[in-house]
């Protein structure tokens, strides 16, 4: 038997669902806890401050997990879109051209159905922004337990779109939720971020000079007033992926190796734990099919997301504009866009900084209600897929052509 060598998506795909399973099982553990006789531990663990308040840094547990950890999962999540637009699917414009229009609609579309929904109520002016963002750990984890059977292409599509969706909505929280800038903060973060590109381009590799100037840069836009998480993938993208010659591998894949699992099973099911601690009690839940800006909330992501992401793929692909992927039908497409409307960490992220107490509370509970939806008929849809891709491989005997293009989820040939 031999085994080929796995590849760096599908090394990436494992490692985002066993992170997805974890964000479940936290974001349970949270929902559990906040609505039990425990709860007041929970809201006293969550507010809980620790840090030098000399160096105004004196932040709750909460505010550390969502400035601090979740910049290692945009860290990580810009190192992979620097790798796809250099030398993975992005860098071919063809292949490109179709996840970067459905990872633009898919923000576009559901920030204007929300705006249509909930224009003229309080909150709106930044609650548009909640259902832009698609969860690459979760919807991954999804595709992974009900998707077996769709093509390799699905996952190189959905990941794709979901890089360029992160990277989208971080442009967003950086514009949107940046009340004021310190410019010279701004300037400081600047010339560290131009420190370690200068860094990387002689070719230096030791961690000495790295980890000092990725805390500066995320410290230095923190201070500024920007998002912190904007740190993290703006050095991921600074980050060189083609490897030298006699290099074994390139600093972003070697940094992957070392930091992604850290991102997927630890960091962002912490910030889950401390985000998706929702009190339904009163009318949280009964006010979510009643109250207007939930309901913009939850048709921007549902809706929207599916028209956005297919809708204006189908477009594409029928004027020519782009190509469809490899062995993928358009109902393939159209399961793989309800799992685009799983928003849950930068939805959720995106919901404490736009709202406040009851109505951030209602905020995440229709963004976890619809994450939930869109997880569940997604993997029906993908599950009923699945069923006429092996039926269509039973057909015309290419059981072992499926095998070999399913591998690159991770599984061996012989």
């Amino acid at each position: 038997m031999i085994r080929p060598k796995r590849s760096e998506l599908s090394r990436y795909l494992r490692t985002e669902t066993v992170g997805g399973s974890l964000l479940l099982v936290s974001a349970a553990i949270a929902l559990v806890w906040a609505n039990s006789a425990w709860s007041g531990a929970y809201v006293d663990l969550r507010d809980f401050q620790v840090g030098p308040s000399a160096l105004h840094l004196h932040l709750s547990l909460g505010s550390w997990a969502q400035d601090g950890l979740l910049a290692v999962f945009f860290f990580v999540a810009g190192l992979e879109l620097k790798r796809e637009l250099v030398v993975g699917e992005l860098a071919d414009r063809k292949k490109a051209l179709l996840p970067i229009i459905a990872a633009v609609a898919g923000v576009v579309t559901p920030a204007l159905i929300a705006i249509a929904v909930g224009w003229g109520t309080p909150g709106i002016d930044t609650a548009w922004a909640i259902p832009v963002a698609t969860d690459i750990a979760f919807a991954l984890g999804v595709l992974a337990l009900t998707g077996s059977r769709i093509p390799a292409s699905a996952r190189v599509f959905l990941l794709s779109l979901a890089v360029v969706d992160d990277l989208l909505a971080i442009v967003i929280i950086a514009t949107v939720f940046t009340a004021s800038i310190a410019f010279g903060w701004l300037l400081a973060a600047i010339a560290c971020a131009a420190a370690y590109a200068y860094a990387q381009h002689r070719r230096i590799t030791t961690a000495w000079l790295y980890v000092p100037l990725a805390l500066l840069t995320w410290y230095s836009v923190h201070t500024a007033g920007i998002h912190a998480t904007l740190a993290g993938i703006t050095l991921g993208l600074l980050t060189r992926v083609r490897p030298d010659p006699g290099e074994d591998e390139a600093p972003a894949t070697r940094l992957e190796h070392r930091i992604q699992p850290w991102s997927a099973g630890l960091c962002v099911p912490i910030f889950a734990l401390f985000a998706a601690g929702v009190p339904l009690g009163g009318d949280v839940l009964g006010s979510l099919l009643t109250d207007r800006l939930t309901l913009a909330i939850m048709l921007g992501l549902l809706v929207g997301k599916v028209v956005g992401i297919f809708g204006v793929s189908w477009v594409a692909i029928r004027l020519g504009i782009a190509t469809k992927p490899r062995n993928l039908g358009f109902r393939d497409m159209f399961a793989l866009s309800v799992l685009g409307a799983i928003g849950f960490t930068v939805s959720l992220l995106v919901a404490e900084l736009a709202l406040e107490g009851d109505e951030q509370d209602k905020a995440k509970a229709a963004v976890l209600v619809t994450s939930l939806a869109a997880s569940l008929i997604g993997s029906a849809l993908l599950l009923r897929r699945g069923r006429a891709h092996r039926a269509r491989a039973h057909e015309t005997g290419d059981d072992r052509a499926r095998s070999v293009v399913n591998d690159d989820n991770g599984g061996a040939t012989t």
